[in-house]
């Protein structure tokens, strides 16, 4: 049966049930707000009226267009006047009961071609449908905050959601030029689920003592090209929005350690420590801006350099920059007795590098090869390390005015581990057909704002290379939150392109579905 919705009723008229109504406004629907709390759905119109017509005024559109959306705009006092609405849309406060209890009042309001569809988070579409006498109208329509800008939405379909349901709601979404993104029912659905590999991993990373909290965030934002290190999105976010989050999907996948959170969050937010929101951050801030500490470049002089990389074009990469930095570069096969030793390895630590190429440990740092050299360099010492050879690989290196972070030894540096996670993560989600390729990428760009998304960052650089530190990080933590996914481990092998989709499986139930008639 085809869907027409042209009426819209928001249930929950807060900051995200505000928007959800804004952009419908604008784009024509007629829409009802109703909130269960006192003159909060007027203060919601009030404020909305504000906004569009500050919009206008600034020339984002015209007065007239505002006033328009304006007029779509009506407050009811009782739930029973959403009676003719054709989707209604919950976004109250994220339980499971509290949303029940409101889909079970709402179908003793609407008719039966009413869509109900929730703007959860993180709850099971599935859960919140039960005890409804027609689950199958019963979505998810995830936005994310702030709603008119985040061109982006999750459309998430129950165990019995009807797929015409889904695609009414899509075709609506797409009708406010958003990117509509098909999930299934699943905990964190799509953007939070792959959300949880940059958080979790910049915690595991400062739970080692690998880095500190700005040295963490500056190699991924300079480095890496985000936006923001994970810290930096806890402290935007809230820590306890964030840490929940960590929590629930932990939970929900029974306790997989590849969303293990760390201690560290769940300290802090006991602690009261929740971010900007209250001033307690990671950050001190000055003007709105994060205050970032950055490490002091030493004075030293630069004995010769002896380079061993896991990869011949590193090699040479790093030998080109080393030379054109104005130091000597060792030739032979081992290092000098008193050379500084540069390694570039993928996936170990500096202690396993320096013993696996035979050089002093206490000469030895490694180089993160994975990021590019011209935006910015990463450094491990080993615990060996002396001050005079450290002091001297970071003052050479940054010499020409790049920067340069000097962190603790781990395998996979901050860059590798971090990002073989989002890409590991990614693959184990289309593996789990939570989305699709396509979808998967498109609402990690759009939704978390990465630079590329999992699955086309990780064909850049390359699926045998991401398995390869995988494997090296597995190995030596004994850590099963970095076992490789099998749709990485399988196209790696193959050859494939991560974003190349499973063949289709439609003719052969077709046949199966023709065998038993």
């Amino acid at each position: 049966m085809p869907y027409k919705i042209e009426r819209l009723g928001v249930v929950g008229t807060g900051v995200m049930g505000a928007g959800i109504a804004q952009v419908a406004a604008q784009h024509g629907l007629a829409v009802k707000l109703y909130d269960a709390r006192p003159g909060a759905a007027q203060a919601a119109f009030t404020g909305l009226e504000n906004i569009l017509n500050k919009l206008a005024s600034k020339g984002k559109f015209s007065q007239a267009e505002a006033d328009a959306a304006v007029s779509n705009l009506e407050v009811v006092d009782d739930i029973a006047e959403l009676a003719d609405a054709q989707l209604v849309i919950e976004a109250i406060i994220e339980e499971l009961d509290a949303k029940r209890a409101v889909f079970e009042q709402l179908e003793t309001v609407v008719d039966e071609q009413c869509i109900l569809a929730s703007n959860t988070s993180s709850l099971s579409v599935t859960a919140i449908a039960r005890g409804c006498k027609h689950p199958g109208r019963i979505a998810g329509l995830h936005f994310f905050n702030p709603v008119p800008l985040m061109k982006v939405v999750e459309v998430i379909g129950g165990l019995e959601t009807e797929a015409a349901v889904f695609d009414a709601l899509v075709t609506l979404t797409e009708g406010f030029s958003y990117r509509a993104l098909a999930a299934k029912d699943s905990p964190g659905f799509i953007i939070n689920h792959a959300g949880r590999a940059l958080t979790t991993e910049g915690f595991q990373i400062l739970g080692e003592q690998v880095a500190a909290v700005a040295d963490v965030d500056r190699v991924l934002r300079e480095g890496m090209g985000f936006r923001m290190g994970p810290f930096e999105l806890a402290d935007l976010t809230g820590l306890d929005v964030s840490q929940h989050v960590m929590e629930s999907v932990f939970e929900q996948f029974y306790y997989d350690p590849r969303y293990r959170p760390s201690p560290i969050g769940k300290l802090r937010v006991e602690g009261g420590y929740f971010g900007r929101k209250n001033g307690r951050s990671f950050y001190a801030y000055q003007e709105g801006k994060p205050v970032r500490h950055q490490q002091p470049v030493p004075q030293a002089s630069t004995p010769s350099v002896w380079i061993k990389a896991d990869k011949e074009d590193d090699q040479q990469a790093i030998t080109a920059l080393v030379t054109a930095l104005g130091a000597s570069v060792e030739q032979g096969d081992s290092p000098s007795a008193d050379a500084l030793c540069l390694l570039a390895p993928y996936g170990v630590d500096a202690t396993t590098a320096a013993l696996e190429a035979n050089t002093n440990p206490a000469h030895t740092l490694c180089i993160d090869p994975l990021i590019d050299l011209e935006r910015h360099r990463c450094l491990i010492q080993t615990p060996a390390t002396e001050a005079d050879y450290r002091d001297a690989a970071h003052a050479l290196l940054a010499s020409d005015g790049t920067g340069v972070t000097l962190i603790n030894d781990s395998v996979g540096f901050i860059a590798q581990r971090t990002l073989v996670t989002i890409v590991n993560t990614g693959c184990d989600i289309v593996q789990r057909a939570i989305t699709s390729p396509a979808d998967l990428d498109d609402g990690v760009r759009l939704g978390l704002g990465y630079p590329f998304g999992p699955l086309a960052w990780g064909d850049q650089l390359g699926p045998q290379r991401l398995l390869s530190i995988l494997e090296r990080m597995t190995a030596i933590t004994q850590d099963p939150r970095y076992r490789p996914s099998p749709w990485l481990r399988r196209r790696a092998a193959l050859g494939l392109s991560l974003v190349t989709p499973e063949p289709s499986l439609s003719q052969q139930n077709h046949t199966e579905a023709d065998s038993h008639e």
